[in-house]
């Protein structure tokens, strides 16, 4: 495993430490990244193929240099069981990838005043033998330990019930769509985002 400039805050009794790195600095796990996120997401619900996973380290790349991006990794003896990222959403707001249908859902005003200037998670992973230890729980604790005024959010499919039930179990918040305007998505607020 590569060195990580991080800042750990959590060691835990679990035999598994994690810890934040910030911007760049995560390239050098780039690879132990990509076999994690393959590991998580190319089985159900989410079926991604080869070619998405790819994606994925390309995204990384392009990620890492934005505004405020951070990693928590779940690290053990093994090796990185698990991360978030995430990054400040800018004011204006991107109409790439799932933005679109969030924007759709919401509405420019609640866009406005939840989520832009607020962290945003992007990728949540736990590896399936990693799972029902609080790994995700940690890592979501940890990445937004320092969201600014506590407004941190996500978004994820509407498909995948066992991962909108885990986020309802850890008190993140849904925000309700519009009338009519339902998507795939759903987007929560953290426990601590003031708009929840």
């Amino acid at each position: 495993m590569g060195k990580i400039p991080s800042h750990p805050r959590n060691p835990d009794l679990r035999s598994q430490n994690i810890v934040i790195c910030y911007g760049q600095a995560v390239l050098d796990l780039a690879d132990e990244l990509v076999d994690v996120y393959a590991d998580v997401f190319s089985g159900p619900p989410w079926n991604e193929d080869e070619e998405t996973i790819r994606q994925f380290e390309a995204r990384l790349t392009t990620d890492a240099r934005r505004r405020g991006f951070r990693t928590a990794l779940a690290q053990s003896a093994t090796g990185i069981e698990g991360f978030a990222t995430g990054w400040i959403t800018p004011a204006a707001f991107p109409k790439n990838r799932a933005y679109s249908q969030v924007a759709a859902q919401l509405g420019p005003a609640r866009v406005k005043e939840l989520l832009s200037g607020a962290l945003e998670i992007d990728e949540l992973a736990v590896r399936p033998h990693a799972r029902g230890r609080g790994t995700g729980r940690d890592l979501l604790t940890e990445i937004t330990a320092d969201a600014p005024d506590g407004r941190a959010w996500l978004l994820t499919s509407r498909l995948a019930t066992d991962t909108v039930a885990t986020y309802r179990r850890l008190g993140w918040h849904e925000v309700a769509a519009r009338p009519g305007t339902e998507t795939g998505v759903i987007v929560f607020l953290s426990p601590e985002h003031p708009g929840r």
